[in-house]
């Protein structure tokens, strides 16, 4: 899958010191692990995001669980079984009203929807080693067979209840001389549209049975919820007063349309910055922008099984009457869309983009599924519980957390009341389980010495005396045993 055999490489910078947090504000509660990103396959990526790990520019960091002031939970919908709550329909046909009358809310509707602060992580501190370990040896290279991991085994995705309850008619009663013996005796009203109910569902099983059998039109069709992708396009005339164009350009390697629109997406960036996270005018600089959202270790891939567009970084840009309007900052994965961040014009607030946005992303990942059967989750980053402000990424069902220790999905419903009690909770209720991808020989873990590949068991024969065997174990333990055997290590 990877162009021309790439490899990710890696350098570890650990996790001592504490950082401030976005979230609470902390000045040194957030505690992270990190490493840089030379260059990182997109399913490396995708295996470490399944582990906890999250890429910002092409630092990727990993929150300490059980010691941050706010655990950050990686959160996953299923984006097949996605249905749009109330809230979700509002945001939709409010964007409508505006594409096609021009109407604009005064109020504003997306509090809390304002996605990751940038202090969330100490990416700011952190610049691009200086030594370039990219130049391997490839004659050097010592033959390890390790196969990519391809198991795609998910959790059962649990059907959404709809709610289009069935609405029942008030019968009145004919006049008479009095209840009649010879019929049964009055019930209530209450059990009666419960019986109704009822044989209205065995109607439905029925109509469904019949018609796999022989599929033809039926009323069954027309009760079915409208999909999210027909509330996209309900009430949209053919000729709206505003045209709305969604175009999704590849950031890395930046295409000829990523460059030509390169300014003015940066500067939809500053202004939000500004009024949205209230940074002061010097702080969203160019260079902040590109290291942020525009640089990504992850390499351009194309595999037969793939989406059309490829696997990798884009950007996915709102064009309203031929100006950006809001940029989606996306990674497109094997199993996944994986959303980096989202920044919009602040005119334009009252809209909810933010929702807007996260609901056009998880029918992107429906249109790529059509395309890579596998390619069926959206990830939307971190849940963080106890920050409130941050809690709205639960209302994309269903989706699930990932148990910080076993690294497992849980469905988000058996997870909230944990963490109501604990802002750090082992979610997988299963004592029992454990990590599949322990690390369990750290002599079978990759690292680039020299511009050589070398298993760590050959690296620590030829450097007699190093000092680095715990760094490197918990490295390695971080990634993963399959990932520890696939990514290279870089080691001065």
């Amino acid at each position: 899958m990877a162009a021309g055999g790439s490899l990710s490489i890696v350098e570890y910078f650990g996790g001592d010191d504490g950082y401030r947090c976005g979230y609470c504000k902390h000045e040194n509660g957030n505690f992270s692990h990190g490493m840089w990103s030379h260059t990182m396959t997109v399913q490396d990526y995708q295996d470490l995001i399944d582990r906890g790990w999250r890429r910002s520019g092409k630092y990727v960091y990993k929150p300490i669980m059980n010691k941050t002031c706010c655990p950050q939970y990686t959160i996953r919908c299923h984006a097949l079984n996605f249905h749009p709550s109330k809230t979700h329909k509002k945001t939709l046909k409010k964007v409508n009203r505006f594409l096609s009358k021009g109407e604009m809310p005064v109020e504003k509707h997306d509090e809390g929807h304002e996605g990751e602060p940038m202090d969330s992580v100490h990416e700011e501190g952190v610049q691009p080693p200086p030594q370039d370990p990219l130049k391997i040896d490839h004659s050097e290279v010592q033959d390890i067979s390790t196969s990519p991991d391809t198991d795609t085994t998910n959790s059962a995705a649990p059907t959404m209840p709809r709610d289009d309850a069935e609405k029942t008619t008030n019968v009145t009663p004919k006049p008479g001389k009095g209840a009649d013996p010879n019929r049964p005796l009055c019930r209530k009203a209450k059990d009666l549209r419960k019986e109704r109910r009822l044989l209205k569902e065995q109607q439905k099983q029925q109509e469904a049975v019949s018609s796999s059998v022989n599929p033809a039109p039926s009323k069954s069709a027309s009760n079915q919820p409208k999909s999210l992708e027909g509330f996209i396009t309900e009430s949209l005339p053919s000729d709206p007063l505003h045209r709305l164009e969604v175009r999704l350009v590849r950031s890395n390697p930046p295409s000829p349309q990523f460059r030509a629109s390169f300014d003015a997406s940066y500067q939809v960036y500053k202004l939000y910055q500004m009024a949205i996270h209230k940074d002061p005018p010097d702080k969203p600089t160019e260079s902040q922008f590109k290291r942020f959202l525009c640089d990504s270790p992850l390499e351009a891939e194309t595999a037969p099984d793939g989406p059309d567009v490829g696997y990798g970084s884009f950007h996915q840009q709102y064009w309203l009457d031929g100006t950006i309007v809001a940029v989606g900052v996306l990674d497109i994965l094997p199993s996944c869309v994986s959303s980096v961040y989202l920044y919009y014009h602040p005119d334009f607030s009252s809209l909810s983009l933010g929702t807007y946005s996260a609901l056009r992303e998880i029918a992107f990942t429906r249109q790529l599924q059509q395309q890579s059967p596998k390619l069926s989750y959206y990830y939307l980053g971190f849940y963080v519980h106890s920050c409130p402000k941050m809690r709205y990424k639960g209302q994309y069902r269903p989706s699930d957390l990932l148990c910080p220790e076993t690294y497992t999905w849980v469905p988000i419903e058996r997870c909230i009341p944990r963490l109501d009690i604990s802002a750090y909770s082992r979610l997988n209720e299963n004592a029992q389980a454990g990590d599949a991808r322990a690390l369990k020989e750290l002599s079978r873990v990759l690292v680039l010495h020299r511009r050589t590949v070398m298993p760590y068991a050959a690296y620590a024969r030829k450097r007699k005396g190093s000092n680095d065997e715990k760094e490197v174990e918990q490295y390695a333990s971080l990634v993963g045993q399959t990932c520890a055997e696939r990514i290279l290590l870089y080691r001065a």
